[in-house]
């Protein structure tokens, strides 16, 4: 199939979509209208590029690389030496001595940064049983499995710690936070590879919009991509950049270039409010989640398919379940992970959804890596501050666009200035596993 065949496949597929969507009544005109508004009134981040807000957006915004070698296992023997990690974190700052022996670095991040969010939202009260956490996680407890693991080689079966099983397991993160807040509502574990942070948020957003809960800790964490093990597996499989020599120059989205990504953890949430509940309490808002969309390629455990055909789909279904059309969007946030396959599909998905009408695109795994469930959430927040101040970030790492890549316009050097509006955020993960979720800047009305 040509590249030109391949963008009307494409685009007949997404027209498909569209119809049927319209036949579902799923962008029939007042549709927004007869479910409830999600706004997002609190941002919480433990990531490479910041441990905090304020830094995070100026790493974001400034393109700053944070990949660096490996520190904390030996690197001997592994194609990929570089990874990007968390070392301004203290999770003693978040929780005693006791719950940190029975908690793994993914739980820790995770519970500090919905902390940071709930903190930032002004202790939004609500009815506790209508109160709820969706949280996404991939790799979970890696570190204490293979701790664990080795004290039961070298020491034995007698020197396994009980405290394994808390550290290990995946809802791990939502049950520390639900205990910690008393919120006694839905509390959901997603683990869809590495669209679990997109998955989480946008599940997240509808239970407020179907009335099940009025504010919900949306988002993902994940610290396991940067263990000895994964770091390993995924470098041997030939998906990880092997430029040791040059980390902060190694993760290359959409670029000529590009040779693999670049491992990471951290963790990100959002809470999400029924908009009437926050304007009558006053709350600051960041932005609003209009819509979203999950599906499967159902094509290959590793490879996305080469067309970016169900990916295009899925776009076009996330923008349909706003309202909105392609020409809406003014910007995209991309999952584009420095991969040559996985980059040059997602170019052919937004080819064959916005065709000659590229919006600006930008990729944050050039600042801080792959964060795996966390790159969603990550992403989210990034998209949300974008739509609302009208600005794209640069793409950090990409300098010369990829011919496998054309005809789409990636934002790079510095930030570009849009008009305030929509924006698309992507998550493409392991097993064909997708996500899309738009946000738009806070509500005026």
């Amino acid at each position: 199939m040509t590249d030109k065949e391949s963008m009307q496949d494409n685009r007949n597929h997404a027209s498909d979509h569209e119809r049927t969507s319209s036949e579902r009544g799923a962008s029939e005109p007042g549709r927004a209208d007869r479910r409830r508004r999600v706004v997002i009134t609190g941002l919480g981040v433990k990531t490479p590029a910041g441990c905090d807000l304020k830094t995070f957006t100026k790493t974001i915004f400034a393109g700053m690389p944070t990949a660096a070698p490996a520190t904390r296992f030996d690197t001997t023997g592994l194609p990929s030496k570089i990874a990007c990690q968390v070392d301004d974190f203290d999770p003693g700052r978040y929780m005693s001595g006791k719950e940190l022996r029975r908690t793994d670095r993914t739980a820790q991040l995770g519970f500090a940064a919905a902390m940071d969010a709930v903190a930032d939202a002004g202790q939004p009260s609500a009815d506790h049983g209508r109160a709820g956490i969706v949280s996404g996680v991939a790799l979970g407890g890696m570190q204490s499995i293979c701790d664990q693991a080795l004290v039961a080689h070298t020491k034995g079966g007698a020197a396994i710690s009980p405290m394994s099983v808390p550290k290990i397991l995946f809802n791990a993160p939502g049950a520390l936070i639900s205990q910690e807040l008393a919120w006694r509502g839905p509390n959901i574990t997603i683990a869809t590879a590495c669209a679990s942070g997109s998955d989480a948020i946008g599940m997240g957003a509808r239970y407020v919009q179907d009335g099940t809960a009025d504010v919900i800790l949306a988002g993902a964490c994940d610290s396991g991509g940067v263990t000895l093990v994964i770091i390993g597996a995924f470098g041997h499989s030939g998906g990880l950049s092997t430029r040791n020599d040059d980390p902060a120059h190694a993760c290359r989205p959409f670029d000529a270039d590009r040779d693999g990504y670049i491992m990471g953890e951290g963790a990100a949430y959002l809470v999400l409010e029924e908009r009437d509940r926050a304007l009558a309490r006053g709350a600051h808002m960041y932005g609003e989640v209009i819509g979203y969309a999950s599906g499967c390629d159902a094509h290959h455990i590793t490879a996305p398919q080469p067309q970016g055909r169900w990916t295009s789909q899925l776009m076009m279904a996330a923008i349909s379940d706003a309202g909105l059309v392609p020409d809406d969007i003014r910007q995209v946030n991309c999952h584009a992970t420095g991969t040559p396959l996985g980059d040059a599909a997602e170019a052919a998905a937004l080819r064959a959804v916005f065709a000659d009408r590229q919006p600006p695109v930008t990729s944050c795994k050039g600042v801080f890596g792959h964060l795996v469930a966390a790159s969603g959430a990550a992403e989210a927040a990034v998209a949300a501050l974008s739509a609302r101040d009208g600005l794209v970030p640069p793409t950090a790492g990409h300098e010369r666009l990829g011919a496998d890549c054309h005809g789409i316009d990636v934002v790079a050097g510095e930030p570009r200035r849009v008009a305030p509006g929509p924006a698309l955020s992507n998550s493409f993960g392991l097993g064909g596993q997708n996500a899309s979720i738009v946000l738009a800047p806070p509500p005026q009305d």
